[in-house]
């Protein structure tokens, strides 16, 4: 039976991606998958200690399925990778110093490791992605309107879309819905389509690395449908917990 751990956002915070790795092992039933949703990195020399624990996993331990976040779609601008956007999200959001920080930090090797990550996963009727189907740079929320979820959920024929840019853990059920599409073509045809989706869910699987002390990601059975959000405090007399 399939039972998967969801993290995203470690944010080259090793000591919190290695408490979790401790609570993904007392899981019952056992955990046969994990996934990365993105964000393994940030600008910090940190990073790369980060990189070679999810390549390098110990005997026993399940081998990560990583996708590319936030952090690793800004280390691929810079390389020259994907088309650099204007503004520039690193910059307009951290700084000059920051996107230094990154190129300076992060290894030829590990860029390389980047480009070959992939956007999504599918598995059944899941899609596994950082921010949305539509790009990794989309951050989707509680707060996001339904129509703007219901379109992300359509446009990658799942019924569950698991998500970590937010950084929060949620689950946001639509029961029934349909999206009307027309398109006009230049010779003034116009072409509609109709998408129907019932009992999705779009889910925050949270983050493992942004906050001290602190961190968070999902459990999922694809047999069961059942969603369980994981916290796990870890540094001293933190102990560990659930939510």
């Amino acid at each position: 039976m399939s039972h998967w751990a969801i993290l995203s956002g470690i944010e080259a915070n090793l000591t919190a991606y290695e408490a979790v790795l401790e609570d993904i092992k007392r899981q019952v039933p056992k955990v046969t998958e994990l996934y990365i949703l993105g964000d393994v990195i940030n600008a910090s020399a940190a990073s790369e200690k980060v990189v070679e624990r999810i390549r390098n996993p110990r005997i026993g331990e399940l081998v990560p399925q990583v996708c590319k976040g936030w952090w690793e779609e800004q280390v691929l601008m810079l390389h020259g990778f994907v088309p650099d956007l204007e503004p520039n999200p690193l910059v307009e959001k951290y700084g000059v110093a920051a996107a230094k920080s990154l190129w300076d930090n992060i290894s030829k090797e590990t860029v390389s490791w980047i480009s070959n990550l992939h956007f999504a996963f599918m598995e059944f009727d899941c899609l596994l992605v950082h921010g949305s189907s539509l790009s990794v740079l989309e951050v989707l929320t509680p707060e996001s309107s339904p129509l703007l979820l219901l379109d992300r959920i359509a446009r990658s024929n799942a019924n569950r879309l698991f998500c970590g840019r937010s950084g929060q853990t949620f689950r946001y059920h639509i029961k029934d819905g349909s999206l009307n599409s027309h398109v006009l073509t230049l010779d003034g045809e116009e072409v509609s389509q109709t998408f129907n989706t019932s009992d999705s869910l779009a889910i925050g699987v949270g983050n493992v690395g942004g906050t001290p002390n602190k961190a968070t990601y999902t459990i999922y059975s694809p047999n069961t449908d059942i969603v369980q959000f994981r916290t796990v405090r870890y540094g001293k007399s933190k102990g560990f917990g659930k939510s």
